[in-house]
This record gives C-alpha cells, structure tokens and sequence, in this order.
C-alpha cells in the first residue's frame, strides 16, 4: 500500500515540477494539487488521479471563456481564474474522503464509486453552469421566486446555463465510464442524474441559505458534492432491490 502512495508522490511531484507555471492555480494551489493527487493516486490508482486531473483541467478550461466579459461585469472569478488550495479542497473533499472509504475497504465497493463519480459529476456541471451562465446566459433568475436578478447572483440560474450543467455532469460521467471507475449504463444514468441534481440543490442553497448562514463557496462545494454522492448511493440501492439490472 505504501507504494502507491510513494509512487504518487513521485508522479505529483514530477508533473507539478514540469506545469506549476502554467496559469490555472496559485502556488498554494499546486502543493494542495500534489497532496490530493498523492492520496488519490494511493487509493485509487491511475484511474482515479486522471479522472479527478481531467476534472481540474476541464474547470479551469471553461473558466476562461469569456473571462475578460466577465472581468469586466464584475462577475469574474478571482486571479485571472486560477485555482486556490480552498478550491481544490472544496470541490474535491468529498471524493477524496470516498477514495480513502474505497481504499479501506469500509462498505459495498460499487456504491462508494458511484458516488465518488458524482461528487465529481455534480462539481464540474456547477462549473460549467456557473461560467457559461455568466457569459452567456440571458435571463437570469432565482430557481425559488423566479425573481431575475442580475449574472452572478448567488443561487442564480439561467436556461443556458442549466443546459451547461447538464453537459458538464454527462462529460464528467463518461470520463468516469471510460476509466473504468463505473461500467454500467445504470451507473452512467445514475451518477450524470445525481451530479444535476446536485447542482439544482446547490442553487437552491444559494439562494436560500448561503448569505443567511453566510457560508462559503467553498462550504457550498462540500454540500453540493455530499449531496450529489448520497442521492447516488440511494439511487443505486433502490434500483439494486428492484433488481433493475444484475
């Protein structure tokens, strides 16, 4: 076991070594960047540090288009959009804690990965929800009132961006389907429907409880993605008893 996680230590290392200057995390960002990759590497191989790599690339991706417009509305996300250590444990808690269950061998496998699938799922389509909707929604609205309020609003939505939602949890679920961490088309169902879900809530939160309780983005993220894992394992299990599939 300890040589997985050597192995990743030196693979981390080795790569932030060679990429720390590319613009998509700040210096503290890189060595929490190397940590998570570390422990992931240990407990779930290549399959999952590439999947949770292909994450962070994807986010940071989408979180340049239209940076400047969105600069220059006020709506932008901090340092030219590179990530912070409070991004990367934000968004990646919650899977990394099921990665340490699945490496322990706590509860039923096949659960844990449908859920460390959605975590992820839910958190790139709140990505891509949130940096499409900023550029290119056109009406944006609160998802309780209905109240339109302006890009950026906490809680807000808007149709385009709802749409990139969807999208980001069905490529986030088909990078796991590839890789192997899910490998039936239940799964796939389950996990892209739990990730959407997940972000609805998420707006849900915002709106509501957010500034109230003046929780952070990243205390959201940590919601968001538990909620997206739980509804994951529900949903597996009801249809597991209904011996949808074998």
């Amino acid at each position: 076991m300890l040589n997985d996680f050597f192995i990743g230590f030196i693979i981390n290392f080795l790569l932030i070594l060679v990429f720390y200057r590319v613009p998509i995390m700040t210096k503290s960002g890189w060595l929490s960047a190397g940590i998570l990759g570390t422990i992931l590497w240990g407990c779930l191989s290549w399959q999952g540090w590439t999947a949770v790599v292909i994450y962070l690339v994807l986010g940071s991706l989408v979180t340049k288009i239209g940076y400047k417009y969105k600069k220059r509305k006020g709506i932008a996300e901090n340092r030219g959009g590179r990530r912070g250590p409070e991004n990367v444990w934000g968004s990646a808690a919650t899977g990394l804690l099921i990665a340490i269950m699945i490496k322990l061998n706590i509860v039923n496998l096949i659960f844990l990965k449908v859920a460390f699938a959605s975590s992820f799922a839910a958190k790139l389509a709140d990505t891509f929800g949130s940096e499409i909707g900023k550029r290119f929604g056109k009406n944006t609205f609160l998802i309780i009132s209905l109240k339109k309020v302006k890009k950026g609003t906490e809680g807000a939505i808007s149709f385009e961006g709802t749409l990139a939602s969807l999208f980001g949890a069905l490529i986030m679920t088909y990078v796991m389907f590839l890789l192997g961490i899910i490998s039936l088309k239940q799964e796939f169902i389950i996990v892209t429907f739990s990730g959407f879900i997940a972000t609805i809530f998420e707006s849900i939160v915002g709106e509501k409880f957010q500034h109230k309780l003046q929780l952070s983005n990243e205390i959201v993220n940590f919601i968001q993605t538990s909620v997206a894992a739980i509804i994951s394992i529900f949903f597996y299990w009801f249809l597991s008893n209904l011996l949808i599939w074998s």
